[in-house]
């Protein structure tokens, strides 16, 4: 039995029944309690609807059950015998694109939603651009609502070469086409016998199938350094000289015995062993959390990396990023001073260039945008006044990715990925 995670995320424009997918995908599957069915009929009861709305499983906030939309992040968990599942329902509206970021950055398949009567809308090309820019390595276009228009297999096919013209243009390297009707169940969890010309899975077999593992990096060890544990126990003297490094493999293959470098040092040194909640473990990958114990002393702290001698990330101050903007108080614009948080390393940035601004239905680039307000996307050139351990986000998302913090707030207002760290 597998009990690898799938995380994913749902996306596309307002109303296209995301929150009512993602309630069909727990209510079918049976990973829902007694109880929240109860509170979601009499919730539904009230508002004079028949039976249960499921799209209310998924929107918890108060505000959006009663305008009947997503306004933030929604996470769910489920599992199936075969996987566990992890969900991040993001809104459609075009304010809320931040949270699009948010939910799609961690997830490894993300859920294009169109309304088979409406087709590709703005939020469809944006929210599908958004997921290959955040390297999300599948993309599922779920053509929803076909029972609105008979289960026609030809404007099945009109939303799918649509999507596909666009798609030759975005960096997708998975692509699924899975028509359904959340709302009756079609082809979300059992197959459809409404549409018997469509011979591919049901939304959640493919989930459970779809192949996640090579999607990690297992070539660059990457090991950012979160926490020094030194017990220092006099009473006990295998604990007495004691000195781990605790932190999430960010990417490799580590074992016991392997050659490892410090960064910033330079200093070569040894694994001796690798230690996790549940003991001593013969190797460790990404994500794993663990605590690594090496052979010689090294003056390690927060922030620095572990990695393999002939296979370094770029040490750099100077860096080329796309950003996704998330404040409403302030802009980004070139001379803004802000704090960079990057793996395990938090140092102050300045914006150097804003080299243009994306229009992200378009992907045209404008390169006399003066800022970047709330949800624009534009790539940057950021100068740090430490160096940070980075590889470009495409070859690894854990050690390309970071936020930018207001040192006057400590509020998060920007979403970075590396295009180019020298």
């Amino acid at each position: 039995m597998s009990t690898d995670i799938l995380r994913f995320a749902t996306a596309g424009s307002v109303d296209d029944g995301k929150s009512t997918l993602i309630g069909r995908l727990l209510f079918d599957s049976k990973s829902i309690f007694e109880d929240q069915l109860d509170a979601v009929e009499r919730t539904s009861r009230t508002r004079g609807e028949e039976g249960a709305n499921l799209a209310l499983l998924t929107d918890g906030l108060r505000a959006e059950r009663e305008q009947g939309i997503t306004i933030d992040v929604a996470y769910r968990y489920f599992a199936t015998p075969r996987r566990t599942f992890i969900i991040a329902d993001t809104p459609g509206h075009i304010q809320y694109t931040r949270n699009m970021v948010t939910g799609a950055s961690t997830s490894d398949l993300a859920i294009i939603l169109v309304d088979a009567r409406k087709g590709l809308q703005e939020q469809s090309r944006r929210h599908a651009f958004l997921a290959t820019l955040l390297q999300v390595p599948h993309l599922v276009l779920a053509v929803n609502k076909m029972d609105l228009v008979d289960y026609s297999q030809e404007r099945f096919e009109e939303i799918k070469q649509e999507f596909s013209a666009f798609a030759t243009k975005l960096d997708v390297t998975d692509l699924a086409f899975i028509p359904l009707s959340a709302l009756h169940g079609d082809n979300v969890v059992e197959r459809s016998l409404n549409m018997p010309w469509y011979d591919g899975p049901s939304l959640l077999h493919h989930l459970e199938n779809v192949h996640i593992a090579s999607d990690r990096n297992l070539i660059d060890v990457r090991f950012p350094v979160q926490y020094v544990v030194r017990p220092n126990r006099a009473d006990d003297p295998e604990l007495h000289d004691y000195r781990g490094y605790a932190g999430q493999v960010a990417g490799g293959v580590l074992k016991p015995g392997d050659e490892v470098v410090h960064l910033p040092s330079g200093l070569s040194t040894r694994i001796s062993r690798i230690l996790t909640a549940d003991g001593e473990v013969a190797e460790a990958f990404s994500p794993m959390s663990v605590t690594l114990l090496l052979e010689d002393d090294i003056d390690i702290s927060r922030g620095d990396m572990i990695c393999r001698p002939n296979n370094r990330p770029n040490v750099t101050q100077d860096v080329d990023a796309m950003i996704c903007w998330m404040s409403e108080s302030r802009r980004l614009t070139p001379g803004s001073k802000l704090v960079v948080k990057h793996t395990t390393r938090t140092a102050k940035v300045v914006v150097r260039d804003l080299l243009y601004r994306l229009d992200v239905n378009t992907l045209h680039r404008e390169e006399d945008a003066a800022d970047l307000s709330l949800n624009e996307i534009g790539r940057v050139n950021l100068r740090v006044t430490q160096p940070l351990f980075a590889d470009e986000y495409k070859r690894n998302r854990l050690t390309g990715g970071f936020i930018l913090i207001d040192e006057g707030t400590n509020a998060t207002v920007g979403a970075g990925m590396i295009v180019r760290a020298e």
